[in-house]
């Protein structure tokens, strides 16, 4: 790997990640393109390496939100006379959200690990898809909006999030984004609180993995290394930082069809490139 070659996998991390596209599908088609093995060690340590960059990217977005759960903000608590005070997201929301699939990827790692191939992440954008635009056409037809924020949300809902959130933990190329926000929806809360939700709970879940990976990665950090990591991260980072604000700005726009046939034409790349 040179330079050029970690920039390029740094803007594709941080322009999929968080966005409902399957990173996974796009980090395996770019590696191949580039001519490059992603199954080898120094591949797969500087994968994490990037993800760790768009997670910490998306913290930055939510910090103010981070720091409210966790009691640190001095922000007082408002008072209502003769009224029931709003809901407010809370740490409960964000356990039953991320509780499903830390479960599902503890007890299932080898078996999960077991399933990654091109056909698995092919098939799973193709799925992911049309889950999507069930969704979509759902919310619009069917479903009794309670959520129109995420503070609105309900202990449920984050709940079935939670368990939408296990389909892409168990197929591969599924996308997290894809099945949580298509899951919220599902579950009556609006688009933009789905997704503001997603990428939430997408922090700790992707600490916990990473964390977990980086364990058996440490020592392919290297002098010869070392650089090309540090390059990958900061791109990520970067990259990913704009991608959300521009995600969440252009909300409305953006509609999850419209990523739903993104994802249709990145499978026809996959069968021209991987599957032949």
């Amino acid at each position: 790997m040179n330079f050029i070659v970690a920039v390029i996998l740094g803007i594709v991390e941080g322009l999929t990640e968080f966005i409902p596209v399957s990173s996974t599908g796009h980090m395996i088609l770019t590696a191949k393109l580039l001519g490059y093995d992603d199954s080898t060690p120094e591949m797969k340590t500087f994968m994490i390496v990037i993800q760790l960059g768009a997670i910490l990217a998306i913290s930055w977005v939510y910090r103010e939100r981070i720091i409210r759960l966790l009691g640190l903000s001095k922000e007082p608590v408002p008072v209502f006379r003769n009224q029931i005070p709003p809901r407010r997201l809370d740490l409960l929301h964000v356990i039953l959200g991320i509780a499903p699939a830390l479960a599902v990827g503890f007890f299932f790692r080898d078996f999960i690990k077991s399933l990654f191939s091109p056909q698995t992440v092919l098939w799973a954008l193709l799925a992911g898809g049309i889950f999507m635009i069930a969704a979509e056409w759902f919310f619009k037809n069917k479903a009794q909006v309670t959520a129109k924020d995420m503070d609105q949300l309900t202990h449920r809902q984050a709940l079935m999030i939670g368990l939408y959130q296990c389909i892409s933990v168990l197929w591969p190329g599924f996308s997290r984004s894809g099945s949580t926000i298509a899951g919220g929806m599902f579950s009556g809360a609006s688009y933009k609180a789905s997704a503001d939700f997603s990428f939430l709970i997408a922090i700790p879940i992707m600490f916990a993995v990473s964390g977990y990976e980086m364990l058996d990665s440490y020592r392919y950090f290297t002098i010869d290394t070392i650089g090309l990591f540090a390059v990958g991260f900061i791109v990520s980072f970067i990259v990913a930082y704009i991608v959300v604000m521009a995600f969440l700005k252009s909300i409305q726009k953006i509609q999850l069809r419209h990523f739903a046939y993104y994802r249709f034409l990145l499978a026809a790349l996959f069968w021209t490139f991987i599957m032949r």
